[in-house]
């Protein structure tokens, strides 16, 4: 696609050399999606697919686009939140790479969508989701547009969860896989992944030191795992509020205090939503907080911190540092929102790193061949990742680390086969 025809909508297109430099500088910390490209530009598996992806536009999805740019794939991007866009990312798979790109950092909600309409415009015959706001979309105000796709792929536990509600109630229109469910995906993007972003995140808008602070992680999933194991690493003192009974009982066994949310209000200094659910953190919480807590978010939707009744209780707000804004209740006790209560990782930070977004992006490429090859035989309901890729994806990794493990030999394999010997 030359330059001339490419249609575009990005912040400036003048930041292409400098996102280039980074996007070249994550793929050295990829090395199971560079060899994924490697195969692919000989194979050009996905030549002749137009492949539609609401994604946040990063270094490493800029990585997983030019792999499947190298399949032979045609990939129309716009972001899946309106502050996780890297503006230097997005100039330079336009300038560079001829991606046509469809975000600005900071956009607002009517822009956004209007983004995601231009990657539909395109016809895609898969669509690439983080949050499942491209399908989504797609179901309710395209639907004449939904015969023409071969599947999807959903990268988040909030996507994945609206996928399997559309599912049930047979709206879903074509197969889904849920990338989030693989192995090489959930252990290590969500646990290690949003653990280290999060904090990164919160350290960068805010400047504190963790160590002795008393931090709230609502929701002990993979991601509120990670959060609160990077947390304490780093000398904080970790509370847990869980509405699962197992989960509750794991985090208390892995040594963490564990309270009912309204309990933990009035003790926290540092509250961090990672549950994927509406108004984790509402009034009856503001009203007990202390003066002066931060309070953060990590799932991927901004509605975990009821900012609206944050807004209501406040007497003044006024930005203090660039992504920190202070609210300042009406009883005069002072609360400190990060990044508008949207994914802080991203908004205030750049997100994962590289390395773990190599295994997560490589379970999207090769479900993206997955999907071409099997699609006669799928129906329109979510599946996950096989296993098949999975155990690849984390046999290629081990391989790029260098490490060697062992595998069964034939008597081993004939034991686990059968069920005659005892002891």
């Amino acid at each position: 696609m030359s330059r001339s025809s490419l249609k575009f909508h990005i912040a400036d297109i003048s930041l292409a050399d400098e996102g280039k430099v980074k996007v070249e500088w994550a793929a050295r910390e990829m090395p199971v999606l560079q060899r994924l490209r490697q195969e692919f530009s000989t194979t050009r598996a996905l030549r002749g697919i137009r492949i539609g992806g609401c994604l946040h536009i990063t270094t490493e999805t800029a990585n997983l686009a030019l792999t499947l740019q190298a399949a032979g794939a045609e990939v129309f991007l716009c972001a899946s939140n309106p502050l996780s866009t890297q503006d230097e990312v997005a100039a330079a798979l336009v300038h560079h790479f001829h991606i046509p790109v469809f975000a600005v950092r900071g956009e607002d909600s009517k822009t956004y969508y209007q983004s995601i309409l231009r990657v539909i415009d395109a016809n895609p015959h898969i669509t690439l989701d983080d949050g499942a706001d491209l399908i989504t979309t797609l179901h309710q105000k395209r639907k004449n547009q939904v015969k023409h796709i071969i599947g999807g792929t959903e990268e988040t536990t909030t996507g994945v969860i609206r996928l399997k509600q559309m599912q049930k109630k047979d709206i879903l229109a074509y197969p889904v896989i849920a990338v989030n469910e693989a192995r090489t995906k959930y252990l290590f993007d969500n646990r290690y992944g949003t653990g280290q972003s999060t904090l990164d995140g919160i350290l960068r808008a805010t400047n504190i030191l963790l160590a002795g602070k008393k931090v709230v992680v609502a929701g002990y999933g993979w991601c509120g795992r990670g959060i609160a194991l990077r947390a304490r690493g780093m000398g904080a003192h970790i509370i847990i509020t869980e509405v699962d009974p197992v989960k509750a009982l794991e985090a208390v066994m892995d040594s963490f205090q564990v309270l009912p949310s309204l309990k933990a209000a009035s003790v926290g200094d540092i509250f961090i939503t990672a549950t994927g659910d509406l108004h984790v953190f509402s009034r009856p919480h503001f009203q007990r907080m202390k003066d002066g807590v931060i309070l953060a978010n990590a799932g991927h939707f901004n509605v975990e911190v009821d900012v609206e009744a944050l807004e209501k209780m406040s007497r003044t707000k006024r930005r203090v540092r660039p992504s920190v804004v202070e609210y300042t209740l009406k009883n005069g006790k002072r609360i400190y929102l990060l990044a508008e209560g949207r994914l802080v990782n991203l908004a205030a930070a750049e997100g994962h790193p590289a390395s773990v977004m190599d295994m997560s992006f490589a379970n999207q490429a090769l479900s993206c061949l997955y999907l071409i090859r099997s699609a006669s035989s799928l129906k329109p309901q979510v599946y996950p990742v096989p296993e098949s890729i999975d155990r690849q994806v984390a046999q290629w990794k081990l391989q790029s680390l260098g490490i060697s493990i062992d595998s069964l030999s034939s008597e081993q394999k004939k034991y686990l086969q059968s069920w005659e010997m005892g002891t």
